[in-house]
C-alpha cells in the first residue's frame, strides 16, 4: 500500500503533468528515484536492485490508481441493446449512450472501422461505425481508442444512432445482431482492461477453474440461469396466490440423525459445533406447530454425500408444508404447480391428474422406485416357469426370484437376429456392462429370438417356458430376452440389478440409433413406501440398534390405522404415508404426512428404531413442539436444481447452477474447500490428525 506522503507526491506530479504534458511514468519514477537518493538507498548494489523493483511496483500501482479514477464515473445507458424492440429506428438525429463489451472488429482501412458492441447480457449486438473523419476539429481520439481495445473490454459508447442498410448475411453466432440500425461513434470510455494473457476466441473452451469465463462465453449457461430465475418467480407468484408464506429458516442448526451425513461448523466454544441443515424439515414442522398454516421457501440444503451428475453437496429445494392437511392436499397443490410452470415456460400441457404407482408395483414392473414410463419395457417373473438346471446355471442363489424383460429395436426392419446379438455382446464386454457381469447373484441370461433356431432360440428354457414366453411378450425375430436372478425377499432400496440393466441397455440402444429417444414428459407419483428399510454400511440411517432405518426420514407417519398396529408387531411391514414425484425417471421431490403426536414420535425413535437416549435427546425440541397441541401436517420438498435441469433437458445439475462443485466437492474457481492454518485450528479447538485420510 502506498504511503500518504507518497500519494501526495503523486498528486503533485499529476498536477504538474496536466500543466506541462510530461510523460506520467517518467515523472513518477523520477519522484521515486529522488526519494531513494535522499534516503541513501543507492549505497549498495543489492539495495539498488530491490529499490528498482519497489519503484516499478509503486509506479504500476500509481498508474492503476490513475486509470481506476477514469472508471469510477460513466453516463447511464439511454438505449438498451439487450432486449428486442429497445432500439427503434431513429426519427431524425439521436445521440445514444450504450453499455456493453467490445466484440468482433472489421477494419476496412486505417480510417474506417466496424465494431460489434455486445450488450450487457451478451444476447444481442449492435454495429458501431468508427471513422477518423470526426465531427470536431479533426479530433480522432475516439477512433484511436477503439482501435486499440481488445475484444471483451467493457465500454460506454456515445454515438449517433442511424438507420442501417440491411444486407443478407449468414450468422451462426449465438449473439443476435441488431441489423436495422447502427451507431456512428462520437466517444468511447473503457471501464476496465481485458488482459492479453487470456486467450478468449469463439472457439475457446474454458475449464471449471475459469467459471466466470465459461459463463461469459457460453450462452446456454446464461440462458439456463435466466430460465431458472423466471421459473422461480412463477413458483413464488403461484404459491403466494395460494396463501403460502415465504419464511426463511436457520442455516446454523445442530447435528441430528436424520439419515444423511452432515457438514459440521465448529465454534470457538470448545466441544460445540453447528451443523448445516440437510433440509429445513424440523423447522418447518415447528412452524406448523407455531400457527403458520402454509409455509414455503427456496431452501439451501447441505449433505455430505458421494456426488454424481444430479447431486451436489449444497443444493436448492422448494420446501413446502401445510397444517391440517394430508398427502392428497399436498399432491394436489404440487400437480397444479407443476402443470402451471410446464405450460408457462415450456408450452407443454401435462395431464390433469398424474398417474400413481405403489413402490411395490414400481419395483416389480420396472425394477426402480423412479421409473421412466415413456418406454414401456416392463419386467415379469419367470422363475416358476424355468427348469431347475437352467436356474442353477443363472445363479447360485437358493429359491431365487428370476425376472425378465424383452428389448425390441426400432431400427431393425428385417428383424435380423445378428444386430441385437452384436449389440448385447458389445455392451456386456464394455465397461458399462462390467457391473452386471460381476453381479454376485449371477450375471444376466441373454437370449436372442431367432426363428431359424429350435424354439426360436429359447431351447434352453424348455418347451413349456418357451411357449409361455412367446405368448407373454409376443416375441419376434431380433428381440432380446434378458433374465436376471435376485434374492427372494421383499424389495428394499431404490432399484434392482435388472431394473438398472433395463435402463442401461435402453440408453445404449438409443445412443447407437437402434431405439428412438423417448420424448415428452411422464409425471408419476410413487406411493406406499415401506416406512422402514434395513440399514447398511452405506446407509446407517438414524444410528439405532434395530437394524432398521427410516426409509424417508424418522418423522414420516404410518399410512393407515392397520400400519399403526404393525409398528410394534412387525415394523418391516409398515407402509408409510410417503410420496415421491417422478418425471421421466428422475426423482423430482419427495414428501409425506408427518407424525404430529409427540408420544408416537418418541415411540418410533425409542422402541422401533432403538435410538440411544442421547440421540433421542437431540430431538427434544421437536418433541416439545409436537406435545403442545401440534395439528396434523404434511409437506414436500422438490429438488429445484433437478427440476430446472429436467425442464431444459440437461444431463447434469451443474449446467443450471452458477457455481457448482465438482465430483470431488470442490470449487476450482475459488479453490474451496481450503486448508486451515494453525491459528484457525487453535481458535476453533481443532487439530490435524496425522493418521486421518483425506476423503473425497
Amino acid at each position: 500500500m502506498l504511503s500518504r506522503r507518497l500519494l501526495t507526491s503523486i498528486q503533485y506530479n499529476q498536477a504538474l503533468l496536466r500543466a506541462t504534458a510530461i510523460n506520467p511514468t517518467a515523472v513518477f519514477q523520477s519522484c521515486i528515484y529522488s526519494r531513494a537518493r535522499a534516503r541513501g538507498w543507492h549505497r549498495h548494489q543489492s539495495s539498488q536492485d530491490g529499490n528498482v523493483q519497489q519503484s516499478s511496483d509503486s509506479s504500476q500501482a500509481a498508474i492503476a490508481l490513475v486509470n481506476y479514477k477514469k472508471y469510477l464515473t460513466f453516463p447511464e445507458e439511454t438505449r438498451s441493446s439487450t432486449s428486442p424492440g429497445s432500439i427503434p429506428s431513429p426519427k431524425g438525429e439521436e445521440v445514444v449512450v450504450l453499455h456493453g463489451y467490445i466484440g468482433s472488429t472489421a477494419s476496412l482501412s486505417r480510417k474506417l472501422l466496424f465494431v460489434q458492441l455486445i450488450g450487457k447480457d451478451r444476447s444481442r449486438s449492435i454495429q458501431i461505425v468508427s471513422s477518423a473523419k470526426t465531427l470536431k476539429d479533426g479530433d480522432t481520439s475516439a477512433h484511436d481508442t477503439i482501435k486499440k481495445l481488445p475484444m471483451h473490454t467493457p465500454v460506454v459508447v456515445r454515438g449517433l444512432l442511424r438507420e442501417r442498410k440491411q444486407r443478407p448475411e449468414q450468422d451462426s453466432s449465438e449473439i443476435e445482431k441488431i441489423k436495422h440500425v447502427e451507431v456512428d461513434l462520437l466517444s468511447i470510455q473503457p471501464l476496465n482492461e481485458f488482459p492479453s494473457d487470456i486467450i478468449a476466441t469463439p472457439d475457446t473452451l474454458f475449464g471449471p477453474e475459469q467459471r466466470h469465463l465459461q459463463l461469459r462465453s457460453e450462452a446456454e449457461l446464461r440462458k439456463a440461469l435466466s430460465f431458472r430465475s423466471k421459473v422461480g418467480l412463477t413458483i413464488r407468484s403461484k404459491l403466494d396466490g395460494l396463501g403460502f408464506v415465504d419464511i426463511e429458516t436457520p442455516l446454523l442448526f445442530k447435528s441430528t440423525p436424520e439419515g444423511a451425513r452432515e457438514f459440521i461448523v465448529p465454534t470457538r466454544r470448545k466441544g460445540f459445533a453447528y451443523a448445516l441443515p440437510q433440509s429445513p424439515q424440523q423447522f418447518k414442522q415447528i412452524l406448523m406447530g407455531s400457527g403458520m398454516p402454509k409455509y414455503y421457501q427456496f431452501a439451501r440444503c447441505f449433505r455430505d454425500e458421494d456426488l454424481r451428475a444430479d447431486r451436489q453437496p449444497e443444493f436448492t429445494q422448494l420446501d413446502l408444508e401445510m397444517s391440517f392437511a394430508g398427502a392428497e392436499q399436498v399432491m394436489s397443490i404440487i400437480e397444479e404447480l407443476i402443470r402451471s410452470i410446464w405450460l408457462q415456460h415450456l408450452n407443454v400441457r401435462l395431464p390433469k391428474e398424474f398417474p400413481r404407482l405403489s413402490y411395490e408395483k414400481a419395483m416389480s414392473q420396472y425394477g426402480s422406485d423412479k421409473p421412466d414410463t415413456r418406454f414401456n419395457t416392463v419386467l415379469s417373473r419367470l422363475d416358476y416357469l424355468l427348469p431347475g438346471d437352467l436356474t442353477a446355471k443363472i445363479t447360485a442363489l437358493q429359491s431365487p426370484i428370476i425376472e425378465s424383460f424383452v428389448l425390441r429395436f426400432d431400427s431393425n426392419p428385417s428383424n435380423d437376429p445378428n444386430i441385437p446379438r452384436d449389440f448385447i455382446g458389445s455392451f456386456l464386454d464394455s465397461p458399462d456392462g462390467t457391473p452386471f457381469m460381476e453381479n454376485p447373484h449371477g450375471g444376466p441370461g441373454v437370449f436372442v429370438i431367432d426363428s431359424q433356431k429350435p424354439l426360436q432360440g429359447l431351447q434352453a428354457l424348455g418347451f413349456e417356458a418357451a411357449e409361455r414366453i412367446e405368448d407373454m411378450y409376443r416375441i419376434e425375430d431380433g428381440d432380446l430376452l434378458i433374465l436376471q436372478a435376485r434374492v427372494n425377499r421383499p424389495f428394499s432400496g431404490g432399484s434392482t440389478a435388472l431394473g438398472n440393466l433395463r435402463l442401461a441397455l435402453h440408453a445404449a440402444a438409443v445412443r447407437q440409433g437402434y431405439i428412438k429417444p423417448p420424448i415428452g414428459f411422464a409425471p408419476l407419483w410413487i406411493t406406499d413406501f415401506p416406512l422402514f428399510s434395513p440399514t447398511s454400511d452405506s446407509e446407517p440411517g438414524q444410528g439405532g440398534s434395530a437394524g432398521l432405518a427410516a426409509t424417508h426420514h424418522p418423522f414420516t407417519s404410518p399410512k393407515t390405522a392397520a400400519d399403526v398396529d404393525m409398528l410394534l408387531l412387525d415394523p418391516s411391514k409398515v407402509i408409510g404415508d410417503h410420496y415421491d414425484l417422478v418425471i421421466n425417471g428422475i426423482e423430482i421431490g419427495g414428501g409425506s404426512r408427518r407424525i404430529h403426536n409427540a408420544e408416537v414420535q418418541a415411540l418410533i425413535m425409542r422402541d422401533v428404531l432403538k435410538m440411544r437416549s442421547e440421540r433421542l435427546a437431540d430431538f427434544s425440541h421437536l418433541l416439545e413442539v409436537l406435545r403442545a397441541g401440534c395439528p396434523p401436517h404434511a409437506g414436500i420438498a422438490l429438488g429445484f436444481d433437478r427440476l430446472i435441469a429436467l425442464m431444459l433437458g440437461k444431463s447434469s445439475v451443474r449446467d443450471v447452477i452458477a457455481f457448482p462443485k465438482t465430483g470431488k466437492g470442490e470449487d476450482p474457481l475459488v479453490k474451496s474447500p481450503g486448508p486451515l492454518s494453525e491459528a484457525i485450528l487453535k481458535t476453533y479447538h481443532l487439530q490435524n490428525s496425522p493418521s486421518a485420510e483425506c476423503l473425497t
